[in-house]
C-alpha cells in the first residue's frame, strides 16, 4: 500500500480581523527550526521560525451586494496567486525547481484592494486615479470591453498614451500629472510587491509634462473676490464660506485649512502659524507664519485650543458648494479650492511689484521651498500688465482710426 504524503502550503494564506470588522489577508511563512539556548532549561531547544507578510488586500467580512461578493472573489484570486508565487520562490531557493501556474487577476480589483489598505495622505488622489482609469475604459470605444475587468497583461503602452491624453481632457496641468503619477505608483507596487506581470515597456516615454513656471489653474482677481464675498445664496454653509475666504487671504490649501485648530493662532498678535501638510517632514519651508488682517481674524472667532476652526464636510461637498457659490456670483471660471491659493499668490505678487517689495516676501507667505515656484505668480502679473498695455494700444489705434476723415 502506497503511503500518502500530506502536502502543506508554505506560506499559508490567512486572515486578520480589522477594526472595521473586515478581513486583512496575510501570508504566514514556516521557515524551519533553529537551535536556541533556553536559559530556564539550561540547554539548547528547537524553535520554529515564522514570518508574516501582509498583502494589503482586504475582504468584506459579510458581503451583501453582488458587487461586494465579486470583489471578494477577485481579491481571493489575487491573494492565492501571490501566495503561489511566494511558494515558488521558496522552492526555487531550496530545491531548484518551480511549477508555473497563472491565475487570471482583475487589475481593477487589485487597484481597489490596494486603495482599501492605503493609509498615506494622498489616498484621495489614488482613488481619483482608479476612477479616472475606469472612466477612460468606459468612454473609449476600443477599450470599453475592459471597463469591468482587465488583466495586467492586457495593459499596453498605447493604452497608457491614450490614457494620458484622456486625463488632460479632464484635468489641466498639475492635476492630470498628479493623477497619472498615482496610477504609476500602484503599477510599481503591482510589479515589485505583488509579482503581477505587467508589460515591461508599459510607461516607456509615457508621461504628462507641464510647464512648472506657468500657473495653469484659474484665479480670482481682487474685484472677483469682492463680488464673491458679497454674494450669498439660500442654504449656504457658513463654515465652507468662511474657510474659502480665509484661504483667499492666507494662501492655505484645503488640506491645511480643514485641520486648523485654535492652537495655530496667536490672535492678540494677529498671526497664524501652521505646518503645510504637503511638505511636512521633507522641507525646511513646511512651517509658515502669516500675518492676519482684522477682517481675516473676524472669520476665526473663538474656541478651545484643540477645537477645529472650520468644521468642513468632505472635499466633494466643499467643491460642490464652491461651484454653486461662484455660479451665483456670476464668475465664469473653473474655480476649485486650490484656486484660492493661486489667487492669494497672484494678488500678493502684484502688491509686491507695486510696492517695490522683494518676491521673497511672497515666497515666505506661500511656504515655497524654491523661489522658482513663487516666480510663476510674478510671471502672471507681467502677463496681466502686458495684456493691459496691449488693450490700451488697441484703444488708441481705434481712436485714431475713428478720428480720420
Amino acid at each position: 500500500m502506497t503511503e500518502q504524503v500530506k502536502v502543506t502550503e508554505n506560506p499559508k494564506l490567512k486572515e486578520k480581523v480589522l477594526s472595521d470588522g473586515n478581513l486583512s489577508l496575510y501570508l504566514d511563512y514556516y521557515l524551519g527550526r533553529v537551535k536556541v539556548y533556553d536559559e530556564a532549561k539550561d540547554k539548547e531547544v528547537s524553535k520554529v521560525q515564522r514570518k508574516r507578510e501582509f498583502l494589503k488586500l482586504t475582504l468584506f467580512a459579510n458581503p451583501k451586494t453582488p458587487e461586494e461578493k465579486q470583489r471578494n472573489k477577485d481579491t481571493m484570486i489575487l491573494a492565492r496567486k501571490i501566495r503561489f508565487e511566494r511558494e515558488q520562490e521558496l522552492l526555487e531557493q531550496g530545491k531548484g525547481y518551480s511549477i508555473k501556474k497563472q491565475e487570471k487577476v482583475n487589475y481593477l480589483t487589485f487597484m481597489q484592494s490596494y486603495i482599501d489598505s492605503y493609509t498615506k495622505k494622498d489616498k484621495r488622489m489614488v482613488v481619483i486615479a482608479l476612477n479616472r482609469f475606469k472612466d477612460f475604459l468606459q468612454d473609449t470605444p476600443k477599450y470599453k470591453a475592459f471597463c469591468r475587468s482587465i488583466e495586467p497583461q492586457q495593459l499596453s503602452r498605447d493604452m497608457m498614451l491614450d490614457f494620458t491624453e484622456y486625463l488632460q481632457t479632464r484635468s489641466v496641468g498639475e492635476g492630470a500629472k498628479s493623477i497619472f503619477e498615482r496610477f504609476k505608483k500602484v503599477a510599481r507596487y503591482a510589479i515589485n510587491e505583488a509579482n503581477l506581470q505587467l508589460p515591461q515597456n508599459l510607461f516607456y516615454h509615457v508621461s504628462i509634462k507641464i510647464d512648472d513656471k506657468q500657473i495653469t489653474k484659474d484665479f480670482l482677481s481682487p474685484e472677483e473676490e469682492e463680488r464673491l464675498i458679497s454674494t450669498h445664496y439660500e442654504g449656504e454653509n457658513p463654515n465652507i464660506r468662511n474657510a474659502f475666504i480665509f484661504c483667499l487671504y492666507t494662501g492655505l490649501r484645503w488640506c491645511d485649512v480643514k485641520d486648523l485648530t485654535y492652537s495655530n493662532f496667536d490672535l492678540p498678535n494677529k498671526l497664524l502659524r501652521y505646518e503645510q501638510d504637503k511638505t511636512k517632514g521633507h522641507s525646511s519651508s513646511s512651517r509658515v507664519a502669516v500675518p492676519l488682517s482684522d477682517e481675516v481674524v473676524s472669520l476665526v472667532g473663538d474656541g478651545d485650543r484643540n477645537q477645529i476652526v472650520f468644521p468642513l464636510p468632505s472635499h466633494t461637498m466643499c467643491l460642490k458648494a464652491l461651484r454653486r457659490w461662484t455660479k451665483r456670483a456670476g464668475i465664469d471660471k473653473h474655480i476649485t479650492w486650490h484656486c484660492a491659493r493661486h489667487s492669494f499668490g497672484t494678488n500678493m505678487a502684484a502688491t509686491a511689484a507695486k510696492e517695490g517689495l522683494s518676491i521673497r516676501v511672497v515666497q515666505e507667505l506661500m511656504g515655497h521651498s524654491n523661489l522658482r515656484y513663487t516666480e510663476r505668480y510674478t510671471r502672471v502679473v507681467s502677463e496681466q500688465k502686458r495684456a493691459a498695455i496691449d488693450g490700451l494700444s488697441n484703444m488708441m489705434k481705434k481712436a485714431k482710426k475713428g478720428g480720420k476723415k
